[in-house]
């Protein structure tokens, strides 16, 4: 059984993607704190077990909770989360470890990895040694370098969620995920997730995609059951 495409859950990501993330792809999600970037990753992992696959969640910022999977997966659906498998790497030599070891990590049953956030413990390992940004700038190069072979390979999906940073020399000042360049470049989707006026809404602009069709945004709402229309 192939499983195509993992539906993110909300109605006008999945049509504009036709169907979802496709498998054999990177997808990157990127935004603010409190813009619901865990919560789209975790209904991910929850449609693709949804569907009979598993998940590595890989959760370097430590903010996966059972508790909040409850909320988000229907309570006919008791058996997700035996599909989703949680690692959680303690440095960024551990990440680039796990990424090193992925595929003796999964076989045939999983269908999705998600990588949250990619670049906590690269941000932490810069702030330790500046000096070598460079050097842990070309490692993430190779990580994600890696990743995309693993992709082609296992025909598995991967979304990376990542932090952001404040460019200062644009006005207004606007916001890049962390290690834009090398993220983007090996990303086949981008979406940015962007905070309103209002709490309980988020804006997500779909600014990068496999059929290369001009970006588009969606409104969408956030609460306890999750990301929605």
């Amino acid at each position: 059984m192939n499983l195509r495409r993992i539906p993110t859950g909300c109605r006008a990501i999945d049509e504009f993607l036709r169907g979802g993330f496709s498998d054999e792809s990177i997808t990157l999600i990127y935004g603010e704190a409190e813009t619901g970037k865990t919560t789209l990753a975790m209904q991910c992992a929850a449609n693709c077990a949804m569907q009979g696959f598993k998940t590595l969640f890989v959760d370097s910022d430590r903010t996966f909770t059972p508790q909040r999977l409850s909320q988000i997966i229907s309570k006919q659906y008791e058996k997700i989360p035996e599909l989703i498998v949680l690692a959680r790497p303690n440095s960024y030599q551990e990440q680039a470890a796990l990424v090193n070891q992925l595929t003796d990590y999964i076989d045939t049953h999983f269908k999705l990895v998600v990588f949250d956030t990619i670049t906590s413990l690269y941000r932490l390992r810069i702030a330790e040694s500046p000096s070598k940004t460079f050097e842990y700038n070309r490692e993430l190069n190779r990580q994600l370098a890696v990743l995309a072979q693993t992709v082609r390979t296992m025909k598995i999906a991967i979304l990376l969620v990542s932090q952001v940073h404040s460019v200062m020399n644009e006005m207004p000042v606007s916001i890049e995920p962390v290690a834009m360049r090398v993220q983007k470049f090996w990303a086949d989707t981008v979406i940015a997730l962007s905070l309103t006026e209002d709490p309980q809404r988020i804006q997500a602009t779909i600014e990068k995609n496999p059929a290369k069709l001009p970006p588009k945004i969606c409104d969408l709402r956030i609460g306890g059951t999750g990301i929605h229309d």
